[in-house]
């Protein structure tokens, strides 16, 4: 997610993590409720907490709830999905 996706994970955090501020942002962890990220706002490292639309009970739900909260975070943003 960190290396691969890194400006998906920014425009994750500055729509659903409402941080709008943020420069940057890397996943930090994950539970069955939500991802955790670290992000950079001004210069400093914040954490932002994202919740899933549902707990996750299976590891292959990862893959689908990352994708859809890119897609979400594209179109609060009024950004097309490079992907």
């Amino acid at each position: 997610m960190n290396d691969d996706h890194a400006d998906d994970n920014v425009l994750i955090v500055r729509a659903l993590g409402g941080v709008s501020a943020a420069t940057a942002a890397r996943m930090s962890g994950m539970d069955a409720d939500a991802m955790e990220f670290k992000a950079v706002v001004d210069g400093i490292e914040v954490p932002v907490r994202v919740p899933f639309s549902e707990r996750l009970t299976e590891r292959r739900q990862v893959r689908a709830e990352a994708v859809r909260m890119y897609r979400d975070a594209c179109e609060a943003l009024g950004q097309e999905p490079r992907h």
